[in-house]
């Protein structure tokens, strides 16, 4: 059975950073890609950014791009979500995704077989 964790979430103050992580379980990181979005109240769920497990090129979506670094730790089935310069906007529960056997980064939602339960990040002024 696929899992996928997510953990890292919390409250900081806007400017301040905070690190995600997505442990998948299930099956072993191969190629594949593993993804991060996010959905705040009333609004639809946001790609923010995704990663190839084989050649760990990655993709941002222009909201994000400058503050926040994908990255995976092979070894450990492991994918993070490193986040900086925080702003309120960033406000929103937070998934991690897999597309197994996928050599196409993309931040649309219906590319990704799993998915996480959520973390929420709250970034308050």
């Amino acid at each position: 059975e696929v899992q996928l964790v997510e953990s890292g979430g919390g409250l900081v103050q806007a400017g301040g950073s905070l690190r995600l992580s997505c442990a998948v379980s299930g099956f072993t990181f191969d190629d594949d890609v593993i993804g991060w979005f996010r959905q705040a109240p009333g609004k639809e769920r946001e790609g923010v950014s995704c990663i190839s497990t084989s050649d760990h090129s990655t993709y941002y979506a222009d909201s994000v791009k400058g503050r926040f670094t994908i990255s995976t730790d092979n070894a450990k089935n492991t994918a993070y979500l490193k986040m900086w310069g925080l702003k309120p906007e960033d406000t929103a529960v937070y998934y991690c995704a897999a597309a197994r056997g996928s050599r196409v980064k993309s931040l649309r939602p219906h590319r990704y077989d799993y998915w996480g339960q959520g973390t929420q990040v709250t970034v308050s002024l």
